[in-house]
């Protein structure tokens, strides 16, 4: 229903809400509304209410080339805007970014930083999808178990079941539990350690996960990533 999504104050791009409207049908997500629009009112939720939907929103169904997935938004203030990883311009990067551009550096030969905004990508194709799609200030996986989950696998559904020759980055254990989604045969999927502090020298730096992305683009004739 497109009058849950006026509710929840959020911009969402026309393809993916064509493509997701049955989910907007179903008791979970009207029952999720109800719950983030009361926490909204009531905690100090991020991100701000107008980019939750912002992955989808900078990177429509026929753009998306690559996904990248994240557990949910930064909980610190002023960190989380709608795409997973990534913190706006001026704000230092969190750990786990500067782990990531430690690995594009070393994997590709492009030095980042001291910028997070991952827009670009996203404009490239790379949807940045958080599982759950918003959390409480200073509480991780507040938001973790409310129905984001069922929404955020209904994406990847219909990603695999409508286009082939996407390239999924699955950093952490907990990304590569939507692996199961994913069809390998038409897709590739990459797997390493979550970059954080805690595992990142588990597997992680040294993946070469971007490099690897571009490869298989550019074999199936579609433009790479300029990380």
């Amino acid at each position: 229903m497109i009058s849950i999504i006026q509710i929840m104050d959020v911009k969402l791009e026309q393809s993916w809400k064509d493509a997701l409207k049955n989910e907007f049908e179903k008791p979970y997500f009207e029952n999720l509304v109800a719950f983030v629009k009361h926490e909204y009112s009531q905690k100090n939720i991020f991100p701000s209410a107008k980019f939750i939907f912002r992955a989808l929103d900078e990177c429509p169904v026929d753009h998306t080339k690559v996904v990248i997935l994240g557990q949910d938004p930064y909980p610190t203030p002023g960190n989380a805007n709608g795409l997973a990883f990534a913190v706006n311009e001026g704000m230092s990067l969190p750990a786990s970014l500067k782990n990531i551009y430690t690995e594009i550096e070393d994997d590709v030969g492009v030095k980042k930083g001291p910028s997070g905004d991952l827009s670009s990508w996203a404009k490239q194709g790379v949807l940045l999808l958080n599982s759950s799609l918003t959390v409480q200030s200073g509480n991780p996986a507040s938001h973790s178990n409310k129905g984001w989950e069922e929404f955020t696998d209904a994406v990847i559904n219909y990603l695999n079941t409508n286009k082939q020759g996407v390239v999924y980055l699955l950093w952490g254990s907990y990304a590569q539990q939507k692996g199961t989604l994913i069809d390998r045969n038409k897709n590739l999927v990459l797997e390493a350690p979550h970059p954080s502090p805690l595992s990142a020298h588990r597997g992680f730096f040294g993946c070469k996960h971007f490099s690897k992305t571009n490869a298989y683009l550019i074999m199936h004739g579609k433009d790479p990533i300029l990380w």
